[in-house]
């Protein structure tokens, strides 16, 4: 896959999310997350295929992040710290999509 429909599945990712050991994702926030994602990712490709990347795209953000920064990433009330977001993208970057 292409590296710019890569960068189509996780900008809307980070995005939405107005998003090392293993965080616990802080409650509700991963379903939100979901939601968000595949909505997002249905836009471009079948539900399935969304819906197998977000989740991709979530247990990164569980192995790599801690608990706090996934809650700088999941406040939709304040933008996250622009390298957050840059190596939010980029740990997610590793999600490959089969069309």
């Amino acid at each position: 896959m292409r590296l710019i429909h890569l960068f189509a599945f996780a900008a809307p990712l980070v995005l939405l999310l107005p998003l090392s050991a293993q965080a616990a994702w802080p409650a509700g926030a991963k379903a939100s997350y979901m939601k968000d994602c595949v909505g997002a990712a249905s836009q471009s490709v079948n539900p399935t295929v969304a819906k197998q990347h977000c989740t991709c795209g979530a247990d990164v953000l569980e192995k790599k992040f801690t608990t706090q920064e996934i809650t700088q990433l999941m406040n939709s009330k304040t933008m996250p710290p622009a390298d957050l977001r840059t190596r939010a993208l980029n740990e997610i970057a590793v999600c490959k999509v089969q069309k």
